[in-house]
């Protein structure tokens, strides 16, 4: 446990006291929990990371379904080629989330950090592993204040193991997403990885086994920013994790047999075990908190306790502000989920969804760049021809090899005197000089705007206009 810098200060008397600048930070020791939501966060602890160590493993015309190779710079997503010049399928798939986020949260408050953020997996993952050899939370509390053993020695040093292990495999499987996962083991048997390729398989490993390890609630409490700013996307009507004080108040512990009322007291019993669950310590029933990561573990717990003392469930429960206030139903409560905020983040979304989607399935497999040759602007040919030299990149998005023929336009009697068709590998690019002439006394003296069009020679419906010029000498 760390010490908290102090300054002194002056006290009645001259004398000097102590004062924080700082809280120190107590280790949590989070009871371990069952019930509904435990078994929500769990399938989507499952689904993450099935989706996560999965993917690299698997193919797709003989090659990673997933890769993004940046050597090569091209991006594998199942069939779908992309290239550096797609940059904003990256940009909407961005604005997606975002707004995926904003409406979650204005819906029901953290659920991204209670369930799916790779913070809390892992640190669920990494609470499971501790778990398994340490025990549950009052034993690991006794190992740690436990003199030095064998025995104590023995169990942090399989737990250590274990973290690593897992830590090193979430790098590898990281790496695996840029250089083939089956490449990649290949060059790690041999010792024979990049300079790269090691140091984020280290990197992400560390990175993990750091997070989820030790720093656990701090990085949720201190580093992430969006704890800071989710006020902002809560209203009264945003269903978030809450204690009903009206219920719960005057807490105190009592019999299951004692009649709460007789004794004055709310359904509370002060058994603390919401506390003891929560990951990062907070107490639930102080009120909403910028900690909560909105987990649920004090609602399964709580519930638990209430099954066992013979009251209604729902002390502490997904509610809204207006819920609590009003004493709404299940019923009111989801109506107001459909309130004008909502729809309008919905609206944004799906009409984004729609468009980027749309536009990468109809998108041309085709993409053209012209460029000049500067070094011959134009020059006169035999019978008196002038040509210009231009540099076509065929990019080929599709996993076939393609032939496409060269077509210009925009003058008359303009033709492409080089060769009109070039086969182009599947999923490759090349660069091919293009040969264009045009009659004399065709065109204006100066720039003439023209038209590159490539056709698809197998598929007449893929193809692509390119603008560029044609110089004719004054």
């Amino acid at each position: 446990m760390s010490t908290s810098p102090s300054r002194p200060a002056a006290a009645p008397g001259g004398k000097g006291v102590d004062i924080d600048l700082y809280e120190v930070r107590r280790k949590i020791y989070p009871r371990a929990v069952s019930g509904w939501f435990s078994n929500w966060r769990w399938a989507l602890v499952w689904l993450t990371q099935i989706v996560f160590y999965g993917l690299p493993w698997l193919s797709w015309n003989d090659r990673p379904a997933v890769l993004f190779d940046l050597e090569a710079r091209r991006f594998y997503l199942f069939g779908v080629i992309l290239y550096p010049q797609d940059f904003i399928y990256l940009t909407g798939l961005l604005v997606i989330s975002a707004l995926a986020l904003f409406l979650f949260t204005a819906i029901a408050g953290r659920l991204w950090c209670g369930y799916a953020c790779p913070q809390t997996v892992y640190t669920e993952i990494f609470l499971w592993i501790e778990r398994v050899i340490e025990g549950d939370r009052i034993k690991r509390m006794k190992l740690d204040k436990a003199p030095r053993s064998a025995r104590k020695f023995g169990l942090k040093a399989a737990k250590h193991a274990a973290w690593i292990a897992v830590a090193l495999w979430t790098g590898i499987t990281f790496v695996g997403y840029f250089t083939p996962i089956r490449t990649l083991l290949g060059l790690i048997a041999s010792l024979g990885t990049g300079p790269w390729e090691t140091f984020w398989i280290f990197f992400y490993g560390f990175a993990t086994y750091g997070n989820a390890g030790f720093m656990r609630e701090q990085v949720c409490k201190y580093m992430c920013p969006y704890a800071r700013f989710q006020s902002a996307m809560f209203d009264k009507d945003t269903m978030i994790v809450t204690y009903d004080r009206a219920r719960g108040e005057p807490r105190g512990s009592r019999s299951r047999k004692a009649d709460p009322k007789a004794l004055g007291l709310g359904s509370c019993i002060d058994c603390g075990l919401c506390v003891e669950v929560c990951p990062t310590g907070i107490d639930i029933r102080d009120g909403l908190q910028y900690e909560c990561i909105s987990c649920t573990a004090c609602i399964d717990v709580c519930d638990q306790v209430m099954d066992k003392m013979g009251y209604p469930r729902g002390l502490i429960r997904y509610d809204t502000e207006n819920g609590l206030a009003n004493n709404w139903t299940r019923a009111q409560l989801f109506r107001r989920v459909l309130r004008p905020r909502i729809l309008v983040y919905t609206g944004i979304l799906a009409a984004i969804t729609v468009a980027l989607f749309a536009h990468l399935a109809l998108r041309v497999p085709l993409k053209v760049d012209v460029i000049r040759d500067r070094g011959t602007l134009a020059r006169e040919v035999e019978d008196g021809l002038i040509e210009n030299v231009y540099r076509l990149q065929f990019i080929n998005s599709a996993e076939s090899p393609r032939r496409y023929r060269i077509l210009a336009e925009g003058i008359d009697s303009i033709f492409v005197a080089s060769e009109p068709e070039i086969e182009v590998a599947a999923a490759g690019n090349r660069l091919v000089p293009v040969r264009v002439r045009v009659q004399p006394g065709k065109g204006a003296p100066g720039s003439n705007a023209i038209r590159f069009r490539i056709e698809d020679a197998d598929d007449p419906s893929v193809s692509v206009t390119e603008k560029s010029t044609f110089y004719v000498p004054r």
